[in-house]
């Protein structure tokens, strides 16, 4: 699928709260630690509840991030085989929302017309991605077969019962950002899923929950106003990153390079995903903005997007930048609305362009940094943080004057004069022979508390991505959003701000790759 253009209007505000520590049990499997602060545990009310008519989407295992080892010659089958897997999810989640009558009146209706056929279709899919393997000399992991069985998920409790996945990417990757110790303050019941049951069949108008107490949203499945608090409610420092916004500190490589690529003037967006669904058109299944390199789609080679324009300044900077896209709901649409990754998956709204957008490359605390390997990807954040827990979550949300307040669940609701911020900081340590893994993570990882790169990995540039939106604020009034804004999301991720992500493909020209990891090391900082 090639570019989708569409104009831009203004934007609205942000907002998203921070998050509770994930358990990670023997053999790596996770257990949440309930991110929202109702917690389950008072009483068994709660889970009968829960198992019953509030089913608001559907939590499915996360195939790919257990396939950590697939032969070269599979990846090509098996990522397509992954991407019919979102498909089916999302298929899964429409007849779930447009069946809400029929739920009411059998108590086992998901279970049969909904979970049971997806089982069934997801075990052939993953019996193929098996095969895949196989073919060329690979082993699959043993708990594949296990990974089909999908459950409904209330829309007053979060990822639980182990099901993330199967062990969402280990390996130390909360750090540089990510969630941990403390995150959730001021506001916390998540899951942001607005009460008792569902959207109703997408009966909402202009932005406001029109149903019995529905996800809310323009489109019917979010955002709803438990997804927003007021960035003055947060207390400063609540996040509490272990390394802030700058990895870089006092010591090791201290400088910065900062390249100036636009905030997507040209509207080139699409919603393929070339790193994680390469050759699938619509593989994403939401909207993304793109500056820096123009040849992104889903069928663009390493060699496209080399002899590709770029919009950065510095035309030796031909890397691709992506994130998905903040709509606004307002009632009204944008070109997209009747088109695969648009309306037809649940994005609706008008889309808002970033009214900045720096790109800026830091140090490390401890070290000095390597130049990173031409074609290197990086996806930091996770698309599917809501059905699968916090472990790889790592974007904030806050609000100009008040960037000490970040939040990761929670859209911020900003005062006037404020605008909204998106920040993402990469993974910064490289294994040093992949430019990309299986499951698009274990060839990266992010720093230790202490700033170091382990298991032998090496410190690479950490890029930082701030993004302002200058946006009008929603409005919460008896409990329904007006006006929201929202990320483009896969369908039954509710369009959560824990969902937000980041994307990253390296084509920096040689030259300036080295110039600026002279210019990290120098301690200078450079554009």
């Amino acid at each position: 699928m090639g570019s989708n253009t569409r104009k831009r209007r203004t934007p609205l505000a942000t907002k998203a709260i921070a998050a509770s520590a994930a358990l990670a049990l023997g053999g790596g499997g996770l257990i949440w630690a309930n991110f929202y602060a109702s917690a389950h545990e008072e009483n068994s009310a709660n889970q009968t509840k829960s198992a019953g008519a509030q089913v608001a989407t559907i939590q499915c295992p996360d195939v790919g991030q257990q396939l950590t080892d697939v032969p070269d010659g599979a990846r090509q089958g098996v990522d397509k085989e992954l991407a019919n897997l979102d498909k089916q999810i999302s298929e899964a989640y429409t007849r779930l929302a447009s069946t809400r009558q029929a739920q009411a009146g059998d108590s086992g209706f998901v279970n049969n017309a909904i979970l049971s056929p997806l089982k069934s279709k997801r075990t052939a899919v993953i019996d193929r991605i098996g095969i895949n393997i196989k073919r060329v000399g690979g082993k699959a992991p043993d708990n594949l077969a296990q990974m089909a069985e999908c459950k409904g998920m209330a829309a007053d409790a979060n990822t639980t019962d182990g099901q993330a996945g199967g062990g969402q990417n280990n390996d130390g990757q909360n750090q540089d950002g990510q969630n941990q110790d403390g995150q959730n303050q001021d506001g916390q019941n998540q899951d942001g899923q607005n009460q008792d049951g569902q959207n109703q069949d997408g009966q909402n108008q202009g932005g406001q929950d029109q149903g019995q107490g529905g996800n809310g949203g323009q489109g019917g499945n979010g955002p709803a106003a438990d997804d927003f608090i007021n960035i003055e409610d947060v207390q400063p420092n609540s996040r509490n990153l272990p390394n802030g916004l700058a990895a870089n500190g006092n010591g090791g490589s201290t400088g910065t390079f900062t390249t100036e690529c636009g905030t997507n003037e040209n509207e080139n967006r699409n919603s393929d995903n070339v790193i994680v669904a390469p050759g699938v058109s619509n593989g994403a299944q939401h909207q993304h903005d793109y500056v820096g390199n123009q040849n992104n789609n889903a069928f663009a080679s390493d060699q496209d997007l080399e002899n590709g324009q770029t919009t950065c300044q510095n035309q030796g900077d031909k890397s691709t930048y992506f994130w998905p896209v903040i709509r606004v709901q307002d009632g009204s649409d944008d070109i997209d609305a009747g088109q695969p990754g648009g309306g037809q998956d649940g994005n609706v709204g008008k889309i808002v362009q970033p009214a900045e957008a720096q790109l800026k490359f830091v140090g490390n605390k401890t070290s000095d940094v390597v130049a990173m390997p031409k074609a290197l990807r990086i996806i930091t954040g996770d698309a599917k943080s809501f059905t699968n827990g916090l472990n790889n979550a790592n974007t904030s949300w806050t609000c100009t004057g008040f960037e000490d307040r970040q939040v990761t669940d929670k859209y911020p609701i900003c005062p006037d004069g404020s605008s909204v911020v998106r920040l993402s900081n990469f993974q910064s340590c490289w294994d040093g022979q992949n430019i990309d893994s299986a499951n698009h993570r274990t060839h990266v990882d992010f720093v230790e508390a202490d700033g170091s790169c382990s298991n032998g990995f090496k410190a690479i540039p950490q890029l930082q991505v701030r993004l302002v939106y200058d946006v009008q604020a929603p409005q919460i009034n008896n409990g329904q959003v007006q006006n929201a804004f929202a990320v483009d999301s896969f369908p039954e991720q509710l369009h959560k701000p824990i969902t937000d992500h980041n994307d990253f493909i390296n084509f920096f020209d040689e030259n300036v790759m080295n110039q600026m990891v002279q210019c990290i090391n120098s301690g200078q900082d450079c554009k």
